[in-house]
């Protein structure tokens, strides 16, 4: 028997979306929802020295930066507020609205991000919620010496985007 290869591309996004979907905690679930499509993240998240509430500088962070994957290909990127933007002209814009610890403390956290607004026709288009998980590294914290300065720590992450009903 032969599967013709949109057949074993579309079992693997489904397998690797139940895959992924499973392991979230119940603190960032989403029920009643289904994934669209999960992405791969490789970037990195940018932090600023700034004053801190005692007036002494430390960093804190500023906005993401990453290239989203899918099968290795590059399909779209994330960026500050937080956006993401797909190669087809959809994009969702996000605000979070809960979180969990990354597996290490060197990890940033997994989210549950609300979508807040949509723009363009595509992919991401009836988009509501984006799971933030798998991170692997972006932590950067303590004291700064100059204002201003930046620091980029490179991050992985895999987000998941949902839409309501199956």
């Amino acid at each position: 028997m032969r599967i013709a290869p949109s057949a074993l591309a579309t079992i693997a996004t489904v397998t690797l979306t139940q895959a992924a979907s499973a392991q979230v905690p119940p603190a960032i679930a989403a029920p009643g929802e289904s994934a669209v499509v999960t992405l791969h993240a490789e970037g990195a998240q940018v932090y600023e020295c700034k004053a801190g509430a005692d007036g002494k500088p430390l960093w804190s962070f500023r906005e993401p930066i990453a290239t989203l994957l899918l099968d290795g290909k590059t399909v779209g990127r994330h960026y500050a507020g937080p956006n993401w933007e797909h190669v087809d002209g959809s994009a969702v814009v996000g605000k979070a609205v809960a979180n969990v610890a990354g597996k290490t403390p060197s990890d940033i956290p997994w989210l549950k991000l609300e979508v807040t607004a949509h723009r363009g026709s595509g992919l991401l288009s009836g988009v509501t919620t984006v799971q933030r998980i798998n991170t692997q590294g972006g932590v950067h914290s303590g004291a700064c010496d100059q204002a201003g300065a930046l620091y980029s720590a490179p991050y992985a992450a895999d987000y998941v985007f949902l839409k309501k009903g199956s």
